[in-house]
């Protein structure tokens, strides 16, 4: 079925329900660095992490909605992640926005939450922005939209959790605190009623699955075992007891955000808006302080969980979809779902075809690929505060990545390695990211990993050392990217037309980082303490 048929289908469905139900509200459930991990694919991928981490909520969200298998964000860094999702396009359109350290929101750039808000959108926010940018300049991520009234501790979950010696009552008030947060958006006087008529959107975002986390706290909270993962840890990843405990900690901070969602959804339920309420479950990028996740274009990195749950505009609900979709297609989604028209710099597209079809698979012959890419993370990473620019195209069977500057660190460099000066201590390393290598976040697994860099240098070199211009994989027959295929002859035509079509997309998206003028190599992207000019007022492109 083409895209045409497929929308002109997905419009009539879209018109007949909309006639019969008010607008609805929007939620989005966005976890900090959380990457695909999720128990609904431990059937779909056997023998893998899916299988030792359980997340009923997401599962069920999926299960009376649709779960898609190919979800990537546009950047696997926390900031452009959202600002793409924001704004409905790839994050190196989304001038200062598109790097972490030194972000400013462009209000000239259209962002969905303001454009549900003027249409008579009622929004707010808990933990996390939604946005870059302080309260005098993001209002729509700022003070005035935060719901925290009751605490942010949900944030640091084992660190308090593990505070109290009855650990399933430390558990509980921290789910008690989430309850209130969210309850104080939806029904601040507690009575059972929501607040307001207006159609509301609202942003769910706990940063506990961002580091750092407590030793152990996996199994102590969450009955993780992390032998339970003995064979099922990437192969660039040493199998050992430290990194799989840091694993298993890590996937305990996943179901504690799984938990939030369930407490999210009650409330939902108890205000009888939980069937008019669009809910999508996600994450802004892969695990942080391990090999290949955060801050990198493999798919540690950049693919992420994505269930969406709408009973009144969800066809089929229970379906598994295949086709690749990137995040910034959720603005335009819930624009569309709003009845409102995206602005023209909203150039992703919409997923409500894919919603609204009762097809399973893939439904979209179109959504063959996705594109990701990286700019700059932690500024002084690097010397002179630059970037490590990379792009690059995921299709069913093949990634191939471009390194613009393969003489960069591509985490930054670090004492013993891209730098002179004796190697940090296990202590700096686990605690603090700016020790070394400051785009790998501080981790018992990166500690592990430089500090025996003599006995097993090839997983140092997978995490920190640097990589070729170019790099191909092939998918099919090696799915954790072990083998470069960008320098065989016999791929050449494959690297080429690869090569090619990532290139038209950059140049016909306007990425600056292909035209002749590359501003990410300049101030004020490359110095994070420079301030932006006065903000003159937020302007909005037309319906």
């Amino acid at each position: 079925m083409n895209r045409t048929v497929i929308a002109v289908t997905a419009l009539l469905f879209f018109t007949a329900q909309a006639s019969a139900a008010d607008r609805p509200n929007i939620v989005m459930a966005f976890a900090d660095d959380w990457g695909k991990y999720a128990s609904a694919y431990a059937d779909l991928e056997s023998d893998s992490i899916h299988s030792v981490v359980s997340t009923p909520h997401f599962d069920g969200v999926a299960k009376e909605g649709v779960l898609f298998t190919r979800a990537f964000v546009s950047a696997p860094s926390c900031t452009p992640c959202r600002s793409s999702l924001l704004s409905g396009q790839p994050f190196w359109r989304c001038e200062r926005a598109s790097i972490l350290q030194g972000a400013i929101w462009d209000f000239s750039i259209p962002a969905y939450p303001l454009l549900l808000q003027e249409d008579g959108y009622r929004i707010g926010h808990t933990y996390k922005v939604w946005s870059p940018g302080t309260p005098a300049n993001a209002p729509h991520g700022g003070k005035e939209t935060a719901f925290n009234s009751n605490g942010t501790r949900f944030n640091g979950f084992s660190q308090n959790a593990m505070k109290n010696p009855d650990r399933e009552a430390g558990k509980q008030a921290l789910l008690d605190e989430v309850r209130r947060n969210v309850r104080s958006f939806l029904d601040a006087d507690d009575d059972g009623k929501l607040d307001g008529d207006s159609p509301f959107c609202y942003w769910f975002g706990p940063t506990n699955t961002h580091r750092k986390w407590i030793a152990g706290s996996g199994k102590e909270l969450w009955n993780i075992d992390p032998d339970s993962l003995k064979g099922k840890l990437p192969p660039y990843l040493p199998d050992v007891a430290t990194v799989r405990q840091d694993f298993a900690d890590y996937l305990g901070e996943v179901q504690a955000f799984d938990a939030g969602v369930g407490v999210l959804i009650s409330e939902l339920k108890r205000l009888d808006t939980y069937d008019n309420t669009i809910l999508v479950v996600s994450g802004d990028h892969g695990i942080p302080g391990v090999s290949r996740g955060k801050c990198n274009l493999y798919d540690l990195g950049t693919q992420v969980p994505l269930a969406i749950r709408w009973p009144a505009g969800i066809e089929n609900p229970g379906r598994v979809v295949d086709d690749f979709v990137s995040l910034p297609d959720l603005a335009p989604t819930f624009l569309q779902a709003a009845r409102l028209d995206a602005p023209d710099t909203m150039i992703a597209q919409s997923l409500l075809p894919l919603l609204q079809s009762d097809q399973s698979g893939q439904i979209d012959p179109s959504r063959d690929a996705v594109f990701t890419g990286r700019e700059r993370h932690v500024a002084a990473a690097r010397i002179d505060n630059k970037p490590y620019p990379q792009r690059a195209i995921r299709t069913d069977q093949y990634l191939y990545i471009i390194n613009f500057e393969p003489d960069r660190w591509p985490m930054g460099t670090g004492p013993g390695y891209g730098q002179v000066g004796e190697l940090p201590g296990v202590d700096l390393l686990r605690e603090n990211t700016f020790a070394g290598f400051g785009d790998m976040d501080a981790s018992p697994t990166k500690a592990w990993i430089v500090l025996h860099k003599n006995e097993d240098p090839q997983s140092f070199d997978f995490a920190v050392g640097r990589r070729p211009r170019l790099e191909l994989y092939d998918i099919h027959s090696d799915p954790h990217c072990m083998t470069n295929l960008a320098g065989d002859v016999r791929m050449t035509d494959v690297r080429e037309k690869l090569d090619n079509r990532l290139m038209r997309y950059l140049r016909s998206t306007g990425d600056p980082r292909v035209a002749d003028d590359v501003i990410f190599e300049h101030a004020p992207y490359t110095d994070p303490n420079r301030q932006p000019k006065k903000s003159v007022g937020k302007k909005r492109a037309g319906k």
